[in-house]
C-alpha cells in the first residue's frame, strides 16, 4: 500500500503548485496533470485539511503551500493524501495492537517493522523540494 494513487497525486499536485507564483485552481491541476476532478479535489481538501496547502476562494482562487518546500516532508503528503501512515505491508506497527495476536509467535514482524521504520525515516527526510526540482 506505500503509495498509491493517491500519494502519487498530491505529490505531482504540489509539485505544479510550488512552481507557480499564484494560486493554482482544482479545474487547472486537473487538466495539466490528466486527473480525475472530483477524485483531485478530495485529496486536495486533505491536503488542506493537514496545513500543507492554503485554499484561496473567488476568481482567482486556488491552492498554495502553507509552507516552504524544502519543510514539507513527503511523509506529510503521504499521511496526509493516504489518510492514514503508509505501509509497507499490512502488519501492525507494534506487537500489542496484532489483529490476529500472533505478534509474539511471529518471525518475520521484526524485519517488516524496522523496514517501516526505514521507509517512515526516509520519506522523513526527504522534502518536496527534493523532487520538485
Amino acid at each position: 500500500m506505500l503509495l498509491t494513487k493517491k500519494s502519487e497525486y498530491a505529490l505531482l499536485s504540489l509539485i505544479s503548485i510550488s512552481k507557480s507564483n499564484t494560486p493554482v485552481n482544482v479545474d487547472v491541476l486537473s487538466k495539466e496533470l490528466d486527473i480525475s476532478k472530483s477524485f483531485l479535489a478530495k485529496i486536495m481538501q486533505n491536503l488542506s485539511k493537514q496545513d500543507l496547502v492554503i485554499s484561496h476562494r473567488g476568481v482567482n482562487g486556488g491552492f498554495v503551500l502553507k509552507k516552504p518546500i524544502d519543510e514539507i516532508t513527503i511523509l506529510e503528503i503521504v499521511v496526509a493524501a493516504e489518510e492514514r501512515n503508509p505501509m509497507v505491508f499490512e502488519c501492525s506497527d507494534s506487537i500489542q495492537s496484532c489483529p490476529n495476536n500472533k505478534a509474539k509467535l511471529c518471525g518475520i514482524w521484526p524485519l517488516l517493522n524496522n523496514l517501516q521504520f526505514k521507509v517512515n525515516d526516509f520519506l522523513d527526510k526527504l522534502t518536496l523540494k527534493d523532487i520538485a526540482q
